[in-house]
């Protein structure tokens, strides 16, 4: 009898791309039975089995119902995702956990580049690293002496990321077929989303050297600077973890306790978020509250690209929540983060008001981060990525025990049972 014949997953939205068609097809010849639901072409399109594909094309109030009775008729023990916020998701959870299912929630990594963020019952602000205190985590790693390397200052599959992101939306606007009904968790329409991410593609390299000549500007300056990282505005965690319903409002308490603590010969540059697609006018924004603020000379816009060479010369960082503030915290920069986030432990980020942490902002403790992030690494960070074909065969290679095992992984290394870790290195 094979140990996991047992086993029966249910699939809904994944990465774009082909990664959760490649992962269920290593869970079956785990031996476990893989289904997945489709809510539009896009979905359908990345997934090569379609004796195991279930179209959901019924009104969206209807999902919940229909979630139920499909958790009863196949046996259903496991749900697997990626996100737990979008509405279809966030239901689904609900309904998993009532009805005594796993929840494999997969994320970003919350250690970027080279790592992808497995879970159970929930990820960012629903992870149970919410509740974690760095005490606990450092008793659990009385498990672990295994050392590793620092994280690459860069995203290893941007290119991918685009590309699929761009092809997944062609196909859910051009062929919608059967989906009629079906309406994306963003605010934008499908075709608008489409247009977002092909433009994004096009203009690649003319942005990349946008971003080179801001980049060149501000380290020859000669300035002090602080450094802002920047989220989508439609992302899950800016929109479910953070007190700000938009961008603008971040930004204009970000300058005016900038312009009220901040030395006046120090500067703020704002960096965007690598997939930032122009849907929100952030440069626009970031001009009129500079100029109201009496901050036009003084404030700097960096769209996207490499974070490492700007945080190498900043004198702190600020953000929401985003995961790329623990690239600061690594090299021991003074971090104030305004949402709620996984790192927002106090031994690291920064209570101080805003306009004092300006003013002189506190040092984290680095030996706390460096545990915790050992912690990360050897529990939810898996290496590997969502799109490129490099990066999904070293995330199968570990990720499927990791789903298949009776524990999840915190739980795994404080029992002694923490999955094999690959020793990452860097080829330069």
């Amino acid at each position: 009898m094979n140990r996991f014949e047992n086993r029966h997953f249910l699939m809904l939205q994944g990465p774009h791309g082909p990664f959760f068609h490649q992962l269920g097809a290593m869970l079956r010849q785990a031996g476990a039975t893989v289904w997945r639901v489709g809510f539009n072409r896009g979905d359908e399109v990345f997934w090569f089995d379609s004796a195991s594909y279930l179209r959901f094309d019924a009104p969206p109030e209807e999902w919940v119902g229909y979630l139920r009775a499909l958790i009863a008729e196949k046996g259903i023990t496991d749900l697997v995702l990626y996100g737990d916020t979008r509405p279809i998701h966030a239901q689904a959870v609900e309904v998993a956990k009532a009805m005594g299912l796993c929840v494999h929630v997969f994320e970003e990594g919350y250690v970027r580049p080279y790592w992808v963020t497995y879970e159970r019952g929930g990820s960012n602000g629903h992870s149970r690293l919410m509740e974690m205190s760095v005490a606990q985590m450092r008793t659990a790693l009385a498990q672990s002496e295994i050392e590793f390397p620092d994280a690459p200052p860069r995203w290893g599959d941007m290119r991918h990321h685009v590309f699929y992101g761009a092809l997944y939306h062609f196909f859910v606007m051009l062929r919608p077929g059967p989906y009629r009904r079906f309406r994306p968790h963003r605010d934008i329409t499908v075709f608008q989303e489409f247009r977002l991410w092909l433009r994004r593609l096009l203009l690649m390299p003319l942005h990349m050297l946008e971003r080179r000549r801001a980049t060149r500007r501000i380290r020859n300056g000669g300035f002090p600077y602080h450094l802002v990282l920047l989220q989508l505005e439609h992302d899950s965690s800016f929109r479910m973890h953070s007190p700000f319903a938009s961008q603008t409002e971040f930004i204009d308490l970000v300058m005016e306790n900038f312009a009220k603590g901040a030395p006046p010969h120090h500067h703020l540059v704002f960096k965007a978020h690598p997939l930032e697609d122009g849907r929100a006018p952030i440069r626009d924004t970031i001009r009129k509250a500079a100029r109201a603020h009496g901050l036009a000379s003084r404030v700097h816009f960096v769209r996207g690209g490499k974070l490492a060479g700007l945080l190498a010369q900043a004198r702190s960082a600020v953000t929401v929540n985003s995961t790329a503030a623990q690239q600061a915290l690594w090299r021991g920069l003074p971090l104030k983060s305004l949402g709620r986030a996984i790192f927002d432990k106090p031994e690291f980020t920064s209570a101080q008001p805003l306009e004092a942490f300006f003013a002189s902002p506190a040092r984290p403790d680095s030996r706390a981060y460096r545990d915790y992030r050992h912690y990360l690494l050897e529990t939810s960070q898996v290496p590997g990525g969502f799109y490129s074909a490099k990066g999904r065969r070293a995330l199968l290679r570990q990720v499927v025990d990791m789903m298949l095992a009776a524990e999840d992984p915190y739980d795994a290394l404080v029992a002694g049972n923490a999955a094999p870790r690959q020793q990452l290195q860097v080829v330069r």
